[in-house]
């Protein structure tokens, strides 16, 4: 997508990178902003344009003869997401989860955590003091190498089924990996990688238990471009 794009600007995209985004023409049509982002974990732009160009550009980006490219629908930015272990907002996130129970600490700068004037703070500020030892419940990536996928709202349970720990939030069969991703939130004690666990996928069927384990997030690694 990138050598596409830089046919077409005459801006230097080795000078964009991840999380930055420059106001310029694509391919002679003015006032876009090229933001080097996107929701798939791969290396690509997301371009803003006026609505009345839209189709031009499109039409321009999928004739274009420097690489190869095809529209995708949201299954598979979807799919695409969950891989690289990205949160949607409404599913794997909402206003009832705290950035530290959905492993996105790392968001919240230096200067925000000494002034502490952030909606939630009286809240989030005690988890990362506490180191994340007084946290009931946490996101983490599970891998399942047979079964039915793990779907949304899925029970989590430990490994004899008698128990649930907790829900299923996304999940999907990986086209890179060839298994089966999901994420979902269980109680802390569960979340080391390697752990066993079940997934009760039986939706209104009789019960059917897929074996999961915990794994590293992101299940498939980020090509974000940060040099």
């Amino acid at each position: 997508m990138i050598k596409v794009v830089q046919a077409g600007v005459k801006y230097d995209m080795r000078c964009l990178i991840f999380m930055s985004s420059v106001v310029t023409s694509v391919f002679d049509i003015p006032n876009c902003r090229l933001s080097r982002c996107g929701y798939t974990g791969e290396d690509g732009v997301e371009i803003s344009i006026d609505s009345d160009r839209a189709v031009e550009l499109c039409e321009k980006i999928l004739n274009s003869t420097h690489a190869p490219v095809k529209l995708a629908g949201l299954g598979a930015r979807d799919s695409l997401r969950l891989e690289a272990a990205m949160c949607l907002y409404g599913t794997d996130m909402d206003e009832t989860t705290t950035p530290v129970e959905a492993g996105l600490s790392w968001l919240i700068a230096r200067r925000r955590r000494e002034m502490a004037d952030f909606p939630g703070a009286d809240i989030i500020m005690k988890q990362l003091k506490s180191k994340e030892k007084n946290i009931s419940k946490k996101r983490v990536g599970m891998i399942s190498t047979s079964g039915r996928p793990p779907r949304g709202n899925y029970d989590i349970l430990i490994p004899n089924g008698d128990v649930v720990i907790g829900k299923v939030t996304s999940g999907c069969p990986s086209p890179v990996l060839k298994e089966n991703v999901a994420m979902g939130y269980v109680k802390s004690e569960y979340t080391k990688v390697g752990t066993q666990l079940k997934v009760d996928c039986s939706g209104n069927r009789r019960k059917q238990f897929t074996d999961v384990s915990v794994a590293k997030m992101p299940f498939v690694p980020h090509r974000f471009y940060v040099h």
